[in-house]
């Protein structure tokens, strides 16, 4: 039976345009992960958004002098581009100021606090004197009390990925004007976290397939005790709070955020004519969801979310947290705030997205912090991509087509070496499934090379543009085996390069506009797909384009540049 997956892609603040940073950390992973279960047959949502209430765009607006939604929206449309542009698969991607979203969000406010789980009461929050109102969590920094952090947010370290309260922060000063707030009496809602103190415990406790940053950071928060944080805020930007006498205020954006995924959800199924779709995920008993987030996003997803599906009730909590850690260049983490990136859209601009997303994948912070370098990107176009994995491809169909009238050949006798290879296939296919599967895609993808290496050693053992002159049959059979590794690597690449597998299964099947994944069922989707003798197979065209050395000079100075 098709399992039930949902694939939860952390919202992106929409207060600037997206970097490698974002998209390496989040969507790489999660549409490797949502296509593999699409072409195995599972029944996959991919869903995710712009949070447009994020107090950073707040505090972008109040620079540019016009309202949120403006800014809001205006990166929205950026986001949704370029994420098309780099070929992710996301069922809907939407935004969090919609009717849907703020009806969802309101909808389990008000169970939280009819169910007793909401407290009212009165905290000391920053006042700016010269603006004369409160500031929200991010239009404030300063010290964190933790680690020492200079530039510490009101709502989060960035440092150490402890959640902080703005009253926690030494020497705080506003982001706006750099004035020193005094704090004041304020009256907010607030979620009792700790009546799912052992709940979550015992729920996370039992997570031994979670990364270990993810588990051991949750793991500390809830060994300091979980205390009652607030949900609302004194600001106008935001899902209005469903209470008589709080139209001041609205819903904080950390709650509202993370039932993001609820919301699109529903949408998605809405979208679809079928408004009860989105229970498969998250009211099913076998529904399954996986959140792609970066280190920083961990506790809201382990802690604050699961706390209030909790306090619900009858939704499911998350199968895994997929939290990365920081992909850096230059030594630093990537900044919209610094300018220290390389901004999605502009290398687009130069450069395709397959090969991005193929050393993205390579270098991916699963573990650790990773370095963007632009003679790693170099080194893994030309030297990966291009001469063993495009190489490959273009010679086997290169020969194939000039001597077998533009079919595949028909296969006599296979010897020790062709057996062999076909088996490597089957290894590699039962490999890069496991890794993915298991949310291991560094090592899938090298999985996936690795048979590509095998392959370019097998046609070099078996020289088939010399055999075929004096053995049709054989060199016929060493070429049918050929297609068969290329078929085997159409598949296996699709989950992170999907326009070159959709390039390779046009010309192996001569199948013009089919995909790759639309071609593939449960019955024959991740297996390898014999090559039927006398198929019509198109005329080879290159899978990548060769970079001259030049661009590492290039780019380098580019990005000291700006």
């Amino acid at each position: 039976m098709p399992r039930k997956i949902l694939v939860a892609v952390a919202w992106p603040y929409v207060n600037g345009e997206p970097h490698l940073g974002h998209i390496a950390g989040m969507v790489v992973p999660a549409d490797i992960f949502a296509r593999f279960h699409r072409i195995i047959g599972n029944e996959v949502a991919m869903v995710s958004g712009s949070d447009m209430h994020g107090t950073p765009t707040a505090l972008k607006a109040a620079e540019e002098g016009v309202a949120p939604e403006v800014v809001a929206m205006r990166y929205h449309e950026i986001w949704s581009k370029a994420l098309s542009d780099m070929s992710f698969a996301y069922d809907l991607y939407t935004h969090t100021h919609t009717d849907r979203h703020s009806e969802v969000v309101q909808e389990l406010f008000t169970t939280l606090r009819e169910k007793g789980h909401l407290v009212e009461a009165t905290q000391s929050m920053p006042f700016s004197e010269t603006e004369q109102r409160f500031l929200s969590d991010r239009f404030v920094e300063g010290t964190c009390p933790h680690c020492g952090h200079e530039s510490a947010r009101g709502d989060q370290c960035d440092n150490c990925n402890r959640t902080l309260d703005p009253i926690d922060l030494i020497n705080i000063r506003s982001k706006r004007d750099g004035s020193t707030p005094v704090f004041k009496d304020t009256t907010h809602q607030m979620l009792k976290l700790g009546d799912f103190q052992k709940q979550l415990e015992e729920w996370v406790t039992g997570k031994d397939e979670w990364r270990p940053n993810v588990r051991n950071q949750t793991l500390g928060m809830l060994r300091e005790g979980l205390h009652d944080r607030a949900i609302t805020r004194d600001i106008e930007w935001g899902v209005e709070v469903p209470i008589e006498g709080w139209e001041s205020k609205r819903i904080y954006v950390w709650f509202e955020a993370v039932l993001g995924y609820l919301s699109a959800a529903r949408a998605w199924g809405e979208q679809q004519g079928k408004p009860d779709e989105w229970k498969k995920f998250w009211v099913h008993p076998e529904g399954e969801s996986y959140y792609f987030q970066g280190k920083d996003n961990v506790s809201f997803h382990t802690i604050m979310l699961p706390s209030i599906l909790l306090g619900k009730g009858g939704l499911n909590l998350p199968t895994d947290v997929v939290a990365n850690e920081y992909l850096n260049i230059g030594g630093l983490e990537f900044s919209k705030s610094t300018g220290n990136a390389i901004w999605v859209t502009d290398f687009l601009s130069r450069y395709e997205a397959d090969p991005l997303r193929y050393y993205l994948a390579s270098i991916m912070p699963e573990t650790s912090d990773s370095e963007f370098t632009w003679e790693g990107f170099h080194a893994a176009n030309n030297n990966e991509l291009v001469a063993t994995f495009g190489n490959f491809v273009h010679r086997i169909i290169t020969i194939t087509t000039r001597n077998f009238g533009n079919a595949v050949p028909t296969p006599f006798e296979l010897d020790d070496d062709d057996k062999a290879v076909l088996e490597a296939c089957d290894l590699a296919l039962k490999e890069v499934s496991e890794a993915i599967d298991g949310r291991r895609f560094r090592d899938g993808l090298r999985a996936a090379m690795r048979l590509a290496r095998h392959g370019n050693q097998y046609v070099d053992s078996k020289e088939p543009w010399k055999v075929v002159k004096i053995d049709k049959e054989a060199a016929g059979t060493t070429l049918w085996v050929g297609l068969n590794i290329i078929s085997t690597l159409r598949t296996v690449f699709y989950p992170y390069l999907p326009t070159s597998a959709d390039k390779i299964h046009s010309m192996l099947f001569n199948a013009g506009a089919e995909t790759a994944e639309g071609s593939n069922t449960l019955a024959d989707g991740w297996k390898r797909r014999e090559i039927v003798p006398g198929t019509p197979i198109a005329k080879p065209e290159p899978l990548f384009r060769k970079l001259d050395v030049s661009i590492i000079e290039e780019e380098n100075n580019r990005l000291a540049g700006a």
